[in-house]
């Protein structure tokens, strides 16, 4: 990814560009080579070779958040610790099922907000959830306290859930028959390449790799 950014944006080790969807697409600094259609073309073909060659697996937790709040009037839970509660159920089962450990990190979201996420994780350790429990988590995930990183670093992890993410999102909306406008884009190619990296359970997207909260 470095080197990636090295020749088409001039990303200097000292001072490294940071990938975010919103400003490449608008082509804004530092992304204004991408102007040059040429220059955009040949940038998107190293990017799919890369997300084919990197060795990934994405889950995908999609939540209406007006819908959720009128069905329950009370719940346990904030919407987004909601979504990090599954994702960290995924995440454990998938590691479990390729005999490997890891963390997670999450975009950070602000002082507050990153506190009480930080919380509801080590409440996960301590408690487990509804269908892990808690001296399991030790097999899988190696830090009990949540990492949490600002937009701005340079962590290619979330570069790559950045551009990701929104591609994701129309595919899981086309999936649980939400919604679908049809158009061909750049995200359509992308979907192509990462389709088979969406995790699975015996071929089965729907609650592992995909899922779809009420």
């Amino acid at each position: 990814m470095e080197a990636l950014k090295s020749r088409f944006f001039n990303s200097h080790p000292d001072e490294p560009i940071v990938l975010h969807r919103k400003e490449m697409i608008n082509k804004k600094h530092p992304f204004k080579a991408l102007i040059d259609p040429k220059i955009e073309e040949q940038f998107n073909d190293e990017f799919l070779q890369l997300l084919e060659k990197w060795k990934f697996k994405t889950i995908t937790v999609l939540m209406d958040k007006q819908e959720h709040q009128n069905r329950y009037s009370t719940w346990r839970y904030d919407p987004y610790h909601y979504c990090m509660t599954l994702i960290f159920e995924r995440y454990h089962l998938r590691l479990k099922e390729i005999g490997q450990t890891g963390d997670m990190m999450f975009e950070s979201r602000g002082g507050k907000e990153d506190l009480r996420l930080k919380e509801s994780y080590r409440n996960i350790f301590e408690n487990g959830t509804d269908w892990i429990q808690a001296n399991e988590i030790d097999d899988t995930i190696t830090s009990k306290e949540l990492k949490i990183k600002a937009k701005s670093a340079n962590i290619s992890g979330l570069q790559i859930a950045d551009l990701l993410a929104y591609p994701l999102y129309r595919y899981a909306l086309k999936f649980y028959k939400l919604k679908d406008d049809g158009r061909e884009t750049f995200n359509e190619k992308i979907l192509q390449i990462i389709r088979p990296k969406i995790y699975n359970n015996g071929r089965r997207l729907d609650g592992y790799g995909l899922k779809l909260l009420p």
